[in-house]
């Protein structure tokens, strides 16, 4: 770690169709073995489905989702005199939006297997935007453990 000073927060980059910052966020997330030009193409395809099936802009639909899945708090694990708890812990919102992309993609890998990954992303945002869906799930779970052990707020 440098002493000397805090390293400066990078802005994502915006992609070439969107110019949105939170679609390139997307592909750096779904980029696996360095293959970018397939990430793009995975993503591009899910938008064009949303498209055809929701009939809305598209980018608006990405927004709603990942701002649904998007959590408030979250819980670390922390050991105080050897036992350990889970604290639960408000996160900025810079974090909150890269947990709500991890989920989302997660929940449309875990899909059942028989379609193309842009069409399990699709109707995974789909579902966020709709409130439902396993990636809003997930984050229900985060909030509900939060709640769960906010007496032990005080070890944070």
């Amino acid at each position: 770690m440098s002493r000397r000073s805090t390293a400066e927060k990078e802005t994502a980059k915006s992609d070439p169709i969107y110019r949105n910052r939170l679609v390139n966020m997307l592909v750096n997330r779904i980029l696996r073995h360095g293959k970018k030009s397939l990430a793009y193409r995975i993503l591009y395809r899910a938008m064009k489905n949303i498209q055809q099936k929701t009939e809305k802009n598209p980018l608006s639909v990405l927004r709603q989702a990942i701002r649904g899945v998007t959590p408030n708090v979250t819980v670390k694990a922390r050991r105080v005199g050897g036992s350990t708890y889970q604290v639960p812990i408000e996160i900025r919102s810079t974090q909150g939006k890269a947990l709500a992309i991890r989920w989302s993609l997660g929940a449309s890998r875990k899909r059942p297997p028989g379609r193309n990954m842009a069409f399990k992303l699709s109707y995974e945002l789909m579902d966020a935007a709709r409130e439902n869906g396993n990636a809003i799930r997930k984050k229900e779970e985060t909030h509900r453990m939060a709640e769960a052990n906010r007496a032990f707020a005080h070890f944070r």
